[in-house]
């Protein structure tokens, strides 16, 4: 098993500045390398606290990768819906040069209607926009004189400069919230995969996992899949300090979301069908059941390891766990501290399970 560290800020700006935000996440990019984490990674959103600081996943990864040698750079996702796949394309392509290969691509197809409303684009359209954005960006970094005839753009011949450094490009991830369909198309077409348990049942997940895991085998695909499953992670060596601490920034995030998803109460697409239970569902948010059910790893270090083992029962060994370790406008020294107790205290219990079972 690896471990990775991602970043989401949802965080009101009268709490803590962009800059302030930006500079706390490169120190902890810096740290996760040095302590041994597989890779970096972060969100694309916009407009509200609610992810909004990372309109350009790709800018603040080029910070990262300036920054250092090793460590994976990963988007989580970028949205293709919202950026011309010539534009998406070659940005992705200077990243993967910038980090000397060491990219890793998630594509996302977004779910908040105001979003899609701001950038004019049908949310109907979210589906078909997101599989032709993917497999433009395919062949554009794959293929030399790329014509595309598809119903959003239309273009060529074109060969994309510059050329990604991965071959025959950086793999591919899918990012799936809540869609069994997403996930198996993703197994049969050879992608990766990015699942966030926070909404989402134990069981469905599992579902979505086993139907991503047999499609995978099924087409014939060599090597073993890459699952990343996206956690907040909060650690102290006293319980109460990390519990009231996870607490805290839990709800900050439900409220947050909350105002996020409300367009889901007017708002309905036969692409995101259940979508408007959102609301009801960040309503009836409580914390110590979240916490109960290993949807949140909060605790010392033996608890969170504890919780480890549970997930591994359940999901197995082989996935990648993606931590947040400064949600919302947590003080850095809380994050440091979190990170550095996780990887001197439970990673070395993990990493390397899955070849060893």
């Amino acid at each position: 098993m690896e471990f990775g560290v991602n970043f989401f800020p949802v965080v009101d700006p009268a709490k803590k500045s962009a800059s302030d935000y930006f500079d706390e996440c490169l120190r902890l990019v810096s740290l996760a390398e040095n302590l041994g984490f597989e890779h970096v990674q972060c969100v694309e959103h916009y407009f509200s606290p609610y992810g909004g600081y990372l309109p350009d996943p790709v800018t603040f990864l080029a910070a990262a990768a300036a920054r250092t040698s090793r460590i994976r750079i990963c988007t989580g996702a970028v949205i293709p819906a919202f950026t011309h796949p010539l534009k998406l394309a070659g940005k992705l392509a200077m990243l993967d040069n910038l980090s000397h290969g060491r990219l890793d691509v998630g594509f996302g197809r977004a779910f908040l209607p105001q979003e899609f409303e701001a950038f004019g684009i049908d949310i109907d359209e979210s589906r078909a926009r997101f599989d032709q954005g993917v497999e433009v960006c395919r062949r554009l970094w794959s293929e030399r004189d790329v014509v595309w005839e598809g119903t959003f753009q239309q273009f060529g011949p074109v060969t994309m400069l510059p050329e990604p450094v991965q071959k025959p490009h950086p793999p591919i991830f899918i990012a799936s919230a809540m869609s069994q369909e997403s996930c198996v198309a993703a197994g049969r077409a050879g992608y990766h995969l990015q699942v966030v348990p926070s909404v989402t049942s134990r069981e469905q997940l599992q579902s979505m996992l086993s139907g991503y895991r047999e499609a995978w085998r099924e087409a014939g695909h060599p090597g073993r899949p890459r699952i990343q499953i996206k956690y907040t992670c909060y650690v102290a060596e006293d319980r109460a300090v990390a519990l009231a601490l996870a607490e805290t920034f839990e709800l900050n995030y439900v409220e947050n979301m909350a105002q996020a998803v409300a367009s889901w109460g007017r708002a309905r697409s036969d692409a995101y069908r259940g979508y408007e239970q959102f609301v009801e569902k960040v309503k009836k948010y409580d914390f110590r059941s979240s916490h109960a059910d290993n949807k949140v790893l909060a605790g010392t270090p033996d608890e969170v390891r504890d919780q480890i083992a549970v997930l591994i029962d359940w999901f197995g060994a082989d996935p990648t766990l993606s931590l947040q370790f400064n949600p919302g406008y947590i003080a850095y020294g809380d994050a440091e501290r979190a990170m550095r107790l996780f990887a001197e205290h439970v990673m070395p219990a993990y990493v390397g399970l899955e070849h060893a079972t």
